[in-house]
């Protein structure tokens, strides 16, 4: 069946991008909690012992770790959110279909960005 006729990917279809986002789901859920538990350790490095010169500078960099890993988190927290709701479509028989122009997204699309809403048409649009 070609795509241009075709309006909602198959149950079976739907199934395998389930398997897929749910591998990733999986992932994405180790590396926030990984995330989250360095933030809640901030000494694990052991740098209690070193001599009070390099205190400052290390105070300044363990903020801006701190910072960075909190991005981090946050990017990771909304790809998961992303992916949650990719499986809420999933079940409503809505995936794959392009929210701007109401086609199927590409297969090889949602293999390499399993929660896009937008087929690749409408996001160069958007650039």
């Amino acid at each position: 069946m070609e795509n241009s006729t075709k309006t909602r990917y198959s149950d079976a279809e739907l199934q395998e991008f389930k398997e897929l986002i749910l591998e990733k789901l999986r992932i994405a859920k180790e590396e926030f909690n990984e995330l989250t538990s360095s933030l809640s350790n901030p000494n694990a490095n052991g740098t209690e012992d070193t001599s009070g010169t390099y205190k400052t500078l290390e105070d300044g960099s363990a903020t801006m770790e701190k910072e960075q890993i909190n991005q981090l988190a946050a990017r990771q927290k909304k790809f998961i959110d992303n992916l949650e709701n990719a499986l809420v479509r999933i079940e409503n028989k809505t995936y794959g279909i392009c929210r701007e122009t109401g086609k199927l997204i590409q297969k090889e699309r949602l293999r390499a960005v399993p929660h896009a809403t937008l087929s690749m048409e409408a996001k160069l649009k958007q650039s």
